[in-house]
């Protein structure tokens, strides 16, 4: 188990203790445990199956740890309180949109179904602010990948969360796409808005974060601000650190 201590004298926005959760033989999550504070940005990097998926699925509240606790935005996933929900965005390889609704429509759904004030306003300007007004009106299931990635994020911070989780979001994405989502989450990496990711996109993951965790096997084998790794070698490390 690995835990983490950070200077900031604030309470943590995600405190994680011994988080666990096995699948019958199969221990998905095992013993994993972590602090980020308000406007940190961790990149989670494994290999298929090493329960990254579980872990982002446990933080955002679909999912039921066998054991162990997290706390995000001051909640407890473990306590169903609705008002998670208003603090996180999820973003991953499953956009959650309907295909057979416009852009606008998708957004109008979500802004409605989270009580925002002008339904219609905000679900306009987030299409605006990922580049999709001229798509606004067509069903998404015309769009492209990185088009659906872009309206994504949008569905996903609508809200204005105070948390992002984001699952592989590079999934699938050709090299436009992946540069567009990487120039949105950088604008939405701010002072006040705490995000993970887990990804297999090395270069993406230390170019965007403040730490990066490796995990396998369900546990975290190494945590370390990105500034103290050595990008060269990081790769190498990572192969390493698989091997144990």
């Amino acid at each position: 188990m690995i835990e983490q201590t950070h200077p900031v004298s604030s309470d943590p926005v995600v405190q994680v203790r011994n988080l666990c959760k096995s699948f019958g033989y199969l221990q998905a999550v095992d013993g994993i445990s972590f602090d980020l504070h308000e406007g940190e940005f961790l990149s989670i990097f494994g290999p298929n199956g090493a329960g990254k998926t579980t872990l982002i699925r446990i933080l955002s509240g679909l999912t039921r740890p066998s054991s162990g606790s997290a706390m995000v935005a001051g909640f407890d996933v473990l306590s169903g309180d609705t008002r998670l929900r208003r603090e996180i965005g999820v973003i991953s390889h499953a956009t959650c949109l309907y295909p057979d609704l416009s852009a606008l429509e998708n957004l109008l759904f979500y802004a409605k179904m989270y009580g925002l004030d002008d339904p219609e306003g905000r679900a306009s300007r987030a299409i605006d602010e990922v580049g999709l007004a001229p798509r606004r009106y067509d069903r998404v299931r015309t769009f492209s990948r990185g088009m659906q990635q872009r309206l994504t994020i949008a569905r996903a911070t609508l809200h204005d969360p105070s948390v992002l989780l984001l699952d592989e979001p590079f999934t699938g994405l050709d090299l436009q796409a992946t540069n567009v989502l990487k120039s949105h989450l950088r604008e939405l990496h701010t002072e006040r808005r705490t995000i993970i990711m887990t990804t297999h996109d090395i270069a993406c993951g230390l170019e965007m974060c403040d730490r990066v965790a490796i995990q396998n096997r369900g546990r975290w084998v190494s945590v370390e601000p990105v500034d103290r790794i050595d990008r060269d070698r990081f790769e190498t490390l990572y192969t390493e650190m698989l091997g144990r």
